[in-house]
């Protein structure tokens, strides 16, 4: 059965159960190390290969979902065109400074909003003159309440923006993160990888963080937050 919810007009609307499976394959493809057989995504839906195949069916039509030669499944590039309208004026801010930071610091650099309960990449930019590089897709998310860029988020979310998250609360290392004005963690959202961050409030634009992410070693944290603070500077002046 369908779930209602309350409508202005006091009425109630049934939610798209085929929609809600359609963007929750979205998803699944999205947190996705690598390309899926549609006997993976029905099981990660929960659905059967039936239902899940005429799910990806709509999605290949408007070219959001795309196969490859062995019939895998990954996200398609309409999808990236739909994400580049997403806080526009905010990614375009970020990239040239994201591009700046990666190369400077060799490291991945790339800029997080909070949607609900999870942190989302925007944008993410790769140093040009590295041998290895971390990969940080645009679309991967992660709970708000797991590595730096969630620890930064919260650092920076008001009474009332809690209240709206529901069951969520800050992290001890939120306060921490407003005192020193950066984030870090470890071993989170990756094992192995550690990462900073930098909130990044701007009226009229979702509450962000800018972060870059490496291998965890000797890297001076502090020297890292200090250039990501002037970076979180230099975004927020173009967005003025």
């Amino acid at each position: 059965m369908a779930a209602a919810s309350d409508t202005p007009d006091g009425g109630s609307t049934p939610h798209s159960q085929t929609l809600a499976r359609g963007i929750r394959m979205l998803e699944i493809l999205a947190e996705a190390e690598e390309p899926m057989s549609i006997a993976a995504v029905s099981a990660a839906l929960g659905v059967h290969r039936s239902i899940a195949y005429r799910i990806l069916r709509t999605l290949e039509d408007h070219g959001l979902v795309v196969r490859d030669a062995g019939g895998a499944l990954q996200l398609g590039p309409r999808l990236a065109a739909l994400a580049r309208s997403v806080s526009r004026d905010l990614q375009a801010a970020a990239l040239p400074t994201l591009t700046a930071v990666a190369n400077e610091l060799t490291m991945t650099a790339f800029l997080t909003v909070l949607d609900r309960h999870d942190v989302v990449t925007l944008v993410s930019v790769e140093p040009s003159h590295a041998h290895a590089v971390l990969v940080q897709r645009p679309g991967t998310r992660h709970p708000l309440a797991s590595g730096a860029p969630g620890i930064a988020i919260q650092s920076v979310l008001s009474e009332a923006q809690w209240r709206d998250l529901g069951g969520e609360h800050p992290r001890a290392e939120a306060a921490e993160a407003r005192v020193r004005g950066y984030a870090t963690s470890h071993d989170e959202v990756i094992p192995g990888l550690a990462s900073v961050a930098v909130p990044l409030t701007v009226a009229g634009q979702p509450v962000a963080a800018i972060a870059v992410v490496y291998v965890a070693s000797e890297h001076d944290a502090v020297a890292i937050g200090a250039r990501l603070r002037a970076a979180v500077s230099t975004i927020a002046r173009d967005l003025d």
